[in-house]
């Protein structure tokens, strides 16, 4: 079965990086047929260390950048009730809808710069990232309008007019962070390709501890409230910006940065293709959670209810990360040996990853469930929403579990380049059959917002099954020429599209 879209055709060839030769900077060769279980144990745990390697500072990075947005609210909830309401909409809908056609938009660079790393055309890197920050900071001006007309657009989908304007107001002044989301992805996906996710580990870290501190001295301390949490926000996402940035601009990417070129402005449209397509496929899967909140604001006692619900999704986006670390080892593992033409070591890579986020997943499950009357207290001082907290937790620490698999499989469509076909899959798991059965379960059989929940987890154990016969499905031999001709094909020539 080949997961592989219509590729383009080469008009005519410019100069530019030369023909793939499957010389390959990914060392070794690819790895042989495991005939008994003594062969088996020892390529896993070399294939482990490889991924932890990759996986390790990439779920630091992740906890920590997830982290700023949470911080955040876990102080506007000692602001007041209707603050943390307010963060948590413009946060899950307003940001949470941009960040996911950020993240997803350069998740398109992750599949190229991925899989030219690997067949050895490194110059070609930043000429991707270069395209990749054209076309999202592009977007990124198309995105601004839905910030300035946050509040008709909250009204016009049916949350409470309170509730709408607080968060309309703080959505304007976080434009900025807008703007950053544009600039962090690009410079991400171009370091992961090369493993230099280390550095980005350091810059998120520091980050990290700048913003818990101004964060309770504006915020708490000085009396600023959401205001202050705004300006604190947006500095640390330019922060991180910033320092992406000069770690680049400093030469430690030898062949993948030669500079500025022209050569980001040829095949735009058919870059912006591939970027829509990954776009809309981490774009669904983003926003299903981002609609759990939604309809949380149409239940009686909304505010209670979205206070509650956003200290879950919460914790959930807390250990999403740690199963992002993986999603973004995976990719940077597949799409590196697919490039390399190492098709038996991209499918072990797959298995590998599916039984570390397995435990992990398992590991969090467990500490969530023995710490259930603890933790709610950190991020509200109202004994409604902590009483909320206290009876969703099981279905919480269930979520985390089933969660902790599914952005892991998503890595691999990634690496591979499937996202068209994951973006198909997600609409029909998620909001053909996950939304509607918790919208059922929520309000027709009167379940509330745990019903809503289960309904939606239901979607995401449906998806990741489908996502699970993909696999086992695919033949990786041909998924190792079909990267051997995108890269061709991407490779600076100027293409036409074609049916094949």
């Amino acid at each position: 079965m080949e997961h592989s879209a219509k590729q383009p055709l080469l008009e005519h060839q410019e100069p530019g990086p030369p023909v793939l030769d499957h010389s390959s900077v990914v060392e070794g060769e690819d790895i042989s047929p495991i005939t008994s279980p003594g062969q088996f144990c020892k390529e896993f745990i070399a294939e482990s260390k490889r991924l932890w390697y990759l996986a390790g500072p990439a779920i630091f990075t992740s906890v920590c950048q997830y982290s700023l947005g949470a911080i955040t609210q876990t102080f506007a909830g000692h602001v007041g009730t209707l603050d943390l309401a307010a963060f948590s909409v413009e946060n899950s809908v307003i940001a949470g809808l941009s960040l996911g056609v950020m993240m997803g938009m350069g998740s398109a660079l992750e599949t190229l710069c991925g899989q030219a790393y690997g067949a050895g055309q490194i110059e070609m890197l930043g000429v991707y990232m270069q395209r990749s920050l054209v076309i999202l900071l592009s977007t990124a001006f198309l995105l601004m309008f839905l910030y300035i007309f946050a509040t008709p657009f909250l009204l016009a989908i049916g949350q409470k007019e309170v509730i709408s304007v607080a968060a309309g107001r703080l959505a304007a002044w976080m434009i900025p962070q807008l703007y950053a989301y544009a600039m962090v992805f690009p410079m991400a996906k171009f370091l992961q390709a090369q493993s230099k996710i280390m550095a980005m580990a350091w810059i998120a870290a520091a980050a990290l501890v700048l913003h818990v501190a101004f964060s309770w001295l504006l915020m708490l301390r000085l009396g600023w409230g959401m205001a202050g949490g705004a300006v604190v926000l947006n500095a640390s996402w330019w922060f991180i910006v910033v320092g992406q940035m000069v770690y680049i601009l400093s030469g430690t990417c030898g062949r993948a940065w030669t500079g500025f070129s022209l050569g980001a402005f040829h095949n735009l449209w058919s870059f912006v293709k591939l970027s829509v397509a990954s776009a809309i496929m981490l774009c669904l899967e983003t926003w299903y959670f981002m609609a759990l909140v939604l309809f949380a604001g149409y239940l009686k006692n909304a505010e209670i209810a979205v206070d509650a619900l956003s200290i879950c999704t919460n914790i959930l986006g807390w250990a999403v990360m740690v199963a992002f670390g993986f999603n973004v080892a995976i990719s940077v593992r597949v799409s590196n040996e697919l490039g390399a033409a190492h098709p038996r070591m991209a499918k072990f890579s797959v298995v590998v990853v599916v039984v570390s986020a397995f435990f992990v997943g398992l590991l969090f499950a467990t500490i969530l469930l023995v710490f259930q009357y603890q933790y709610p207290s950190l991020f509200s001082n109202s004994e409604e929403v902590k009483q909320i907290v206290y009876q969703l937790t099981p279905l919480l620490s269930f979520c985390i579990f089933a969660n902790n698999i599914q952005p892991a499989i998503s890595g691999v469509a990634i690496g591979a380049g499937w996202q068209s076909l994951v973006a198909f899959v997600n609409i029909g798991c998620y909001y053909i059959f996950g939304i509607p059965l918790g919208l059922i379960l929520g309000f027709a059989l009167d379940m509330g917002v745990e019903g809503i929940w289960i309904g939606m987890v239901i979607g995401t154990i449906v998806q990741t099954l489908a996502l699970f016969f993909i696999c086992y499905r695919t033949n990786w031999e041909k998924e190792a020429s079909a990267a051997a001709e995108r890269i061709n094909t991407w490779g600076g020539a100027k293409t036409i599209d074609v049916e094949r």
